[in-house]
């Protein structure tokens, strides 16, 4: 019996040190052969994208406005977006590299010497900062939360950062400096849901110094997974139970033949954590259980709601094989209301199948569908084309696709939002050549959280 007890232990040690020593990484561009026209078209639309981010943002500061809208604060998730995306016009000769690089090292300088503080008017807290900023003064606008998603986001652009400039030169050094320093003050466990509330020990989704924590937790599965990989990178204590938390509330759903995955209505849920981290072939306990992985969960997302506007249960002007995409986006509002249909303003529309969906009221994001592209090539580029071609004229602007439009309304909304335009753009970038993951994957953050958490290449 002693023998066999030390044989399991050894068999055991091994392969506690295979998983430790698995190394994650990114596998480039995705394998498809575009044509000309293709190309042309991804062309145009990165570049006027891109020009979102050099007209939106701060000259100082460098963080992002949410909005093209005069009026707009500054969002820090668009500003995570945002620094991949210099980055990104860097490659295609749109800026220089040390443009892009002084904007960086100007957003990372702004965000680390900021007042860190549980004051009203302060920038971030804890390490966090709060969603919206003031263009004028940098500090919290609206009364908004100290956001853990939307620092996780502007955290992301940061690990992207100080992984692509390694130039040996004083702002590039800097970046990299300011970059660990970012990274290493968070403190994760001020935002760990107690026992009692709707969702014990997942990650609140922020604080406000009026009310103190949030009481609702970031449960699966949404946009926040990275957030999760992030977290475990960084420090937080007792984490793997956090991410048990999280997973014990996936929604695993078959809403058409062949689709079967785990389900969240919106598009950009699918999205997010894909902008910066390349699953394929990964997955977790979870994913393991079924047998996907998250970037094939992410593709039968989009398929599924593709074949949603097929069927078009609602009956809502466009929607098609070659019109879809719902996902979080302005509306037209209860002003364009008429008869039995009614319209919302800003909401998190989505729609996984039938029986579960947010908010459709016939209103489509284009970057919902772009923004899957490295998923469903094929199904992405003629919805595109389609598009482009049947409605060009007026959903198209100076910085690209415009929020979105609902023809059942007949209605376009004419403003460019920042955390529509930079997964936009970015997906698009991942799809053709992989850059950000190139940069990301390698990351200690990265490694150390997946491993952390239980990932691992799916045979």
């Amino acid at each position: 019996m002693k023998i066999i007890a030390a044989f399991l232990a050894v068999l055991a040690m091994a392969s506690c040190q295979r998983t430790e020593e698995i190394e994650f990484k990114s596998f480039g561009k995705v394998d498809y052969t575009l044509s000309a026209e293709q190309e042309a078209m991804l062309d145009t639309i990165q570049q006027q994208t891109f020009q979102f981010f050099m007209d939106k943002h701060h000259p100082q500061w460098g963080i992002v406005k949410d909005r093209a809208a005069e009026w707009s604060p500054s969002s820090i998730a668009s500003t995570g977006f945002g620094l991949p995306v210099f980055a990104i016009g860097a490659e295609r000769g749109w800026i220089t590299r040390e443009k892009a690089a002084q904007i960086t090292m100007n957003t990372l300088n702004f965000f680390y010497n900021s007042t860190q503080s549980p004051d009203t008017n302060a920038t971030g807290y804890k390490g966090f900062y709060y969603h919206f900023l003031s263009m004028e003064t940098g500090t919290r606008v609206w009364e908004c939360e100290l956001s853990t998603i939307d620092t996780g986001l502007l955290l992301m652009g940061v690990i992207f950062s100080r992984n692509y400039y390694k130039l040996d030169n004083d702002v590039e050094k800097k970046i990299r400096e300011l970059s660990g320093s970012l990274l290493e003050r968070l403190e994760w466990n001020f935002f760990d849901m107690p026992e009692g509330s709707p969702h014990p020990h997942t990650i609140s989704m922020g604080w406000k110094p009026e009310d103190g924590l949030i009481d609702w937790g970031w449960f699966g599965y949404n946009e926040a997974l990275f957030l999760y990989i992030l977290a475990a990178g960084t420090g937080m204590e007792n984490v793997e139970r956090s991410y048990d938390a999280w997973l014990e509330t996936y929604k695993w759903k078959t809403p058409y033949e062949g689709l079967y995955h785990v389900a969240f209505p919106p598009l950009f849920g699918h999205q997010f954590s894909h902008v910066f981290i390349d699953f394929r072939g990964l997955g977790d306990k979870a994913m393991r259980e079924n047998g996907i992985d998250y970037f094939e969960n992410s593709r039968r997302a989009t398929l599924t709601q593709q074949q949603y506007a097929i069927e078009n249960p609602h009956g809502w002007v466009g929607y098609g094989e070659l019109c879809w995409g719902v996902t979080a986006s302005d509306g037209p509002g209860e002003t364009y209301n008429f008869g039995d249909r009614e319209f919302l303003g800003y909401a998190g529309r989505g729609a996984a199948g039938p029986d579960y969906n947010y908010f459709d009221d016939g209103t489509i994001a284009p970057y919902a569908a772009l923004s899957s592209l490295p998923f469903a090539p094929d199904v992405v580029l003629a919805t595109t084309k389609s598009m482009i071609g049947n409605y060009g004229d007026r959903i198209w602007g100076k910085y690209g696709f415009y929020d979105a439009f609902n023809l059942t309304a007949d209605w376009v909304n004419d403003d460019f939002i920042g955390i529509a335009q930079g997964p936009m753009l970015i997906m698009i970038e991942n799809f053709r050549t992989g850059f950000v993951w190139d940069y990301v994957m390698p990351d200690p953050v990265i490694q150390k959280g997946l491993k952390k958490l239980g990932f691992d290449y799916m045979k």
